[in-house]
């Protein structure tokens, strides 16, 4: 098993490893800052839920909430920093399997002393609630003393806006130390509680004051002797659905006793144990020449499960997950499209909660479209706990300019419905869920197609959707953007196929439905077989987009065009049409699939973190092997790459996930086709060996695949029908089928 290593301190880091290094469990995320303070470095810790607006006129923020692992700490007298004294060793590692952050830092203070410190820290997998600290600091030298500061520190914000009312804190019974807050507008209460324990004789005293509760242990050090501090804590929450009419500051409390009395090394064995649990039926397995492809995609499932609230139906996962605070912690179409899938064929109850929260704000998504005088649901641009719209009305002021650039996405990025109506039908498809599938997939179907036949319009004799944003949010206000018209085709198209196949009765719907799926205009491959990704794309004059390209992820194009300029020219950020060969893979020819991959990438920067995976999936299934693994190694590089900046804010969710797509659905090129799981392998020549599990209609498959043969052992479950480049199958032990 892989791990994430920082081998050198470096500020200019400081930020984009607490991101790649945050620990969590679906429930919460804990960003990787270190106990001691800098002044750049971004402390975080989010909880799944917990919204909150600064303004009544503002958008919804996932809350950073009241720090528990910073720690102040001096040796004989001196403050210990690695930008003081000299770090004489630093190593810093974040376990996958264990689910562990763990640093060992070797320093000599400017007295000359050499101590050797280790903190190690988790968020416990088996209870969501937990959190577990611990430091270990020898004195190599000399006799001397510590003192360690360190508690409830509710001084954070979100970027300077402060979302929590202090309530209540307190010690309880001289050793439990506990903060009560309110979020100021949504009313959520938390409750946060610690305890420690330390080694040998100590002192202990606490404190109160500047929105922090925070405790003081002093103890003498030996030399050569070890000194621990174990630091247990607690979160609960007025939305946890888990603490059976407990109060949170109750629930707290109760929990800590009980934590606390096994320390930090069982907890984290009894944590570690469900890692271990978690991997042994997730994991792939990469024989590659090159060792990132495995640690890239080990990354990639370690943060989708982390940033997975599989917990609550009600919550969903943010653009950032639980590892920061950019796009406000906002769920976008990203969800669905991206992170869903790898849910879908591990662990499909986990993709139906996430379906679940949007049928739970569908109320919201048809007071959304009726308020934009359509029909049907309109489900928002960005979404949080209530399903109303979030999408901020304006971005960030360019400095270019002085202005403020209106956000448009929620007005026209309409996508989002069929989206969503998309991975309906794809959980159906893996699943077989008919339960699930009369009740909530029906009427999001249903639903989502009453908004695209009002908003389509006629002109000629043919419908039309109009004044659309497509993916690509370079091109925005256009007229029959291809990805959104084929996705509103599909939508309807398969609502009228389950509302057929449920018995249900809605005539005028499916008259309407019948009508739209033969009068909507849906854009062909021309001349030179390219799809036009709208009606004026490609008019557009173009320009040579190779710099661009090269700095690709920074939105430098903005720097020396206005988006009204960029939105004039054969400018992608990501192109709709490669999306769309990647969802219909048997609607169009290979040549036209060749020939759109080739033309559209010319004209795309690669600006949207998501362009660069969905590029290799297509180009692995077009057989262009070489240009596919390009692609996904550089996928790969967007969280994990140099760029010392690229994840300050968090990391790129879909990124991630469209990663594990790369690999599954490109290489492997897995797709559920005819009722049936079909393989037709394209692994890069790099790669000798793929091995991953999947499940399918409840069937727990294991695949293996070589250059040479594929192997697919069904390891539980019923027999299930597959197919094998191209070859019919039914799995009732196993296949194991030559690729030569």
């Amino acid at each position: 098993m892989k791990k994430l290593e920082e081998n050198e301190f470096d500020l200019r880091y400081i930020n984009k490893f607490a991101s790649l290094m945050t620990i969590g469990n679906g429930y919460c995320g804990l960003r990787a800052t270190h106990e001691e303070n800098y002044a750049d470095q971004t402390r975080g810790m989010y909880v799944a839920g917990i919204y909150n607006k600064a303004t009544v006129n503002e958008p919804s923020e996932l809350v950073n909430l009241p720090d528990m692992i910073g720690m102040h700490i001096e040796v004989d007298g001196e403050t210990f920093s690695l930008q003081t004294g000299e770090v004489l060793s630093y190593s810093r590692q974040l376990n996958f399997e264990t689910g562990e952050l763990n640093r060992e830092i070797l320093w000599k203070s400017n007295s000359g002393a050499r101590y050797r410190f280790t903190f190690q820290r988790f968020a416990a997998k088996n209870d969501l609630h937990v959190l577990g600290t611990k430091l270990t600091v020898i004195s190599l030298d000399k006799k001397t003393q510590i003192k360690i500061v360190t508690g409830i520190n509710a001084q954070q914000t979100n970027f300077g806006r402060q979302h929590l009312i202090e309530e209540k804190v307190r010690v309880i019974e001289g050793d439990l130390i506990q903060g009560i807050y309110k979020t100021t507008e949504s009313g959520h209460t938390i409750a946060l509680t610690a305890c420690f324990t330390c080694s040998g004789e100590n002192d202990i005293s606490h404190s109160a004051k500047n929105r922090q509760l925070l405790s003081t242990i002093k103890q003498d050090l030996l030399t050569g002797t070890p000194f621990t501090l174990e630091k247990i804590g607690t979160i609960y929450t007025s939305l946890d659905a888990d603490i059976m009419g407990k109060s949170p500051e109750v629930a707290g409390v109760v929990a800590l006793r009980k934590y606390s009395l096994d320390g930090y090394d069982a907890l984290l064995e009894k944590s570690a144990e469900s890692w271990a649990q978690f991997w042994k039926q997730n994991r792939i397995k990469i024989t590659s020449t090159k060792d990132f492809d495995q640690l890239a995609v080990d990354f990639s499932i370690y943060q989708i499960e982390i940033m997975t609230p599989a917990h609550d139906e009600r919550f969903s996962v943010g653009a950032k997950g639980l590892t920061g605070e950019g796009y406000k912690g906002h769920v976008f179409w990203d969800t669905e499209m991206f992170i869903l899938p790898f849910h879908l064929f591990t662990d499909p109850e986990k993709a139906r909660k996430l379906l679940r929260y949007r049928y739970l704000k569908l109320e919201h998504a048809k007071a959304k479209a009726a308020a934009n005088g359509f029909e049907g649901a309109l489900f928002p641009w960005e979404s949080a706990l209530t399903g109303e719209e979030e999408t901020p009305e304006f971005a960030a002021i360019n400095i270019k300019t002085g202005k403020r650039q209106k956000v448009a996405s929620a007005i026209a990025e309409h996508h989002i419905v069929a989206d969503i109506a998309y991975t309906v039908v794809e959980y159906y498809q893996n699943t077989l869920d008919d339960a699930f599938m009369r009740k909530e997939g029906l009427e999001l179907l249903k639903e989502t197609s009453r908004f695209w036949i009002s908003r389509a319009v006629e002109e000629k004799g043919q419908l039309f959707i109009k004044d659309v944003i497509g993916p690509d949010e370079y091109t925005e206000h256009v007229d029959n953007n291809a990805f959104t018209n084929y996705m509103a085709w599909y939508n309807v198209e398969q609502a009228l196929y389950f509302m057929d196949k449920y018995g249900d009765s809605d005539r005028v719907l499916l008259e309407r439905g019948q009508e739209f799926l033969m009068r909507l205009y849906l854009p062909k491959a021309n001349d030179h077989k390219i799809i036009p990704q709208d009606d004026t794309f490609l008019s557009k004059p173009e320009i040579d987009l190779s710099c661009y390209k090269e700095s690709q992820g920074s939105q430098g194009i903005l720097m020396d065009y206005s988006r009204q300029e960029v939105n004039e020219m054969q400018i992608l950020k990501q192109a709709d049409v490669v999306m769309l060969l990647y969802l219909f893979p048997d609607q169009f020819p290979s040549d036209v699939v060749s020939e759109n991959l080739d033309y559209y990438e010319e004209h795309t920067i690669h600006d949207s973190s998501l362009s660069k995976a969905i590029h290799a999936i297509v180009a692995a299934r077009a057989g262009e092997k070489a240009k596919s693994y390009k692609f996904f190694r550089e996928a790969s590089l967007i969280d994990l790459g140099p760029n010392p900046s690229s994840s300050d804010e968090g990391v790129h969710a879909a990124s991630l996930g469209a990663i594990w797509m790369a690999t599954m659905f490109g290489f492997a090129n897995v797709s559920i086709k005819d009722h049936r799981l079909s393989l037709k392998p394209n692994m890069p020549s790099e790669w000798t060996e793929l091995a991953f599990p999947v499940i399918f209609r409840g069937s727990r498959l294991h695949i293996n695949l070589t250059h040479d043969k594929a192997v697919i052992t069904k390891v539980a479950g019923d027999d299930v029908p597959i197919e094998l480049n191209g070859a019919e199958y039914l799995l009732t032990n196993k296949v194991e089928v030559s690729l030569q």
